[in-house]
């Protein structure tokens, strides 16, 4: 009795067997394949469809089961990064997804029925519009703050909630995990036990840098100690692959964004005298300093500093004024990502000058080289473009987080964050 009592205190959120069976990614995706992919079928071809299963329909079929899982996997790989409003990212990654296998199937040549592939487009759009709203209020993690340490650093976010604790005991409210600065002196023998039996029970403990970092999508300098900084080394083989997607992605574009590019640089030419190309050395991949070549966007006969000064800097024109807000300046880059000089997204690389004066004053500032500078980056879709210097250490600590979290569905939600800034124009500078 006394343990069944115990347990009952300290159980996890969602740990019953109905909530892991409805809230975990099996049932979502059995069932949303289901959905997905049996209803436009059974639509288009009647019951029994699948008595009769010709390529054109075997075909079609595969191509929307693909489509759904590789929604399921992107956007549940996404909700981990801070900032992820999953909601604003549904359409686009349905869309995306349904043209990569539309793409496959146009260029095999493959035949395939374009009704049962568009509805099982609509449904899945529904199905993962339903899924997020219904849904949302799980989502929200809930932890129980041990009131020691820098834990009074945390701040509530709309996908975490805090509470912090009186005593060493959850009450019976059920968590998702504890959050203890471990390496606090105020955390009593009566604290460490009570998180060696949340540990017990199944419930995770994390320590508060890790939480801190969950939620600002940043990593603190100082948090970069002599072991943690070795083991931050991004992955290679994601690196060879993430150079062949640049490669690919640039040859295809460039004969695309020819007619824009050729017309901004005569909007340019006729604005103001001067070239059409500004073209500026910068430190690059390992350190190698390389050529950066961005559309003009200020007066040549006027000097200032080394950066942008805020959005009332007199120096630039007014059609430069459009071409920052809608990042068409950074067009010409696709050059520099054909010749590896940098990618799609990375940290944005600074001047010589500056990254010089950096090096001498900001600790660590020299690692971000590790991975090659990009277009767009996990500090510009965060932050904005802040001045340089001011802001400096704050783009430092979300270009470690960039690096730390290296991978596919980080790049994949900053590409499509930066193209809700071209869109909208917020945080464009």
């Amino acid at each position: 009795m006394k343990e069944m009592k115990e347990r009952m205190r300290y159980e996890r959120r969602h740990s019953r067997w109905y909530e892991a069976l409805l809230l975990g990614w099996p049932f979502q995706l059995i069932v949303g394949a289901l959905v997905v992919m049996g209803l436009p079928a059974w639509e288009r071809w009647g019951w029994g469809f699948w008595e009769y299963f010709p390529q054109v329909r075997s075909n079609t079929v595969l191509a929307c089961g693909l489509a759904f899982v590789g929604i399921l996997w992107t956007l549940r790989r996404m909700h981990r990064f801070p900032g992820a409003r999953v909601s604003a990212f549904i359409a686009p990654t349905v869309s995306v997804a349904y043209l990569l296998v539309v793409a496959v199937l146009f260029f095999t040549r493959e035949e395939y029925t374009r009704q049962v592939l568009f509805g099982s487009y609509l449904m899945s759009l529904g199905w993962f519009y339903l899924a997020f709203f219904l849904g949302r209020r799980y989502r929200r993690m809930k932890l129980a703050v041990v009131p020691a340490g820098r834990v009074a650093e945390l701040e509530p976010t709309p996908d975490i909630e805090l509470r912090s604790l009186d005593k060493p005991d959850l009450a019976g409210v059920r968590y998702d995990g504890v959050v203890a600065d471990l390496h606090a002196d105020e955390l009593t023998p009566e604290w460490e036990r009570f998180l060696a039996r949340c540990t017990l029970h199944h419930i995770p403990v994390y320590h508060v840098r890790q939480i801190q970092e969950s939620m600002t999508g940043r990593v603190r300098i100082e948090h970069l100690t002599e072991n943690e900084y070795g083991s931050l080394l991004p992955s290679l083989s994601y690196q060879g692959a993430k150079r062949f997607i640049d490669l690919v992605a640039a040859l295809l574009l460039l004969p695309i964004l020819a007619p824009l590019m050729l017309a901004t640089a005569v909007a340019i030419r006729l604005d103001s005298p001067g070239p059409a190309l500004f073209i500026q050395q910068r430190m690059g991949f390992r350190g190698v300093p390389f050529r950066v070549y961005k559309f003009r966007s200020m007066y040549i006969d006027q000097r200032g500093s080394g950066f942008t000064e805020g959005d009332d800097d007199p120096r630039i024109t007014r059609v430069g004024r459009f071409i920052r807000k809608c990042r068409l300046d950074e067009l010409p880059q696709l050059f520099n990502v054909i010749r590896g000089e940098m990618s799609f997204i990375g940290p944005r690389p600074e001047s010589m000058e500056l990254s010089e004066w950096y090096e001498r004053d900001v600790a660590f500032f020299s690692y971000r080289h590790v991975v090659r500078p990009g277009i767009s980056g996990w500090a510009q879709v965060e932050q904005g473009y802040a001045a340089e210097v001011d802001g400096m250490t704050t783009k430092l600590q979300y270009d470690f987080y960039y690096i730390k979290h290296f991978s596919l569905w980080l790049d994949i939600l900053i590409a499509f964050k930066t193209l809700k800034t071209i869109v909208t124009g917020d945080g464009a500078r």
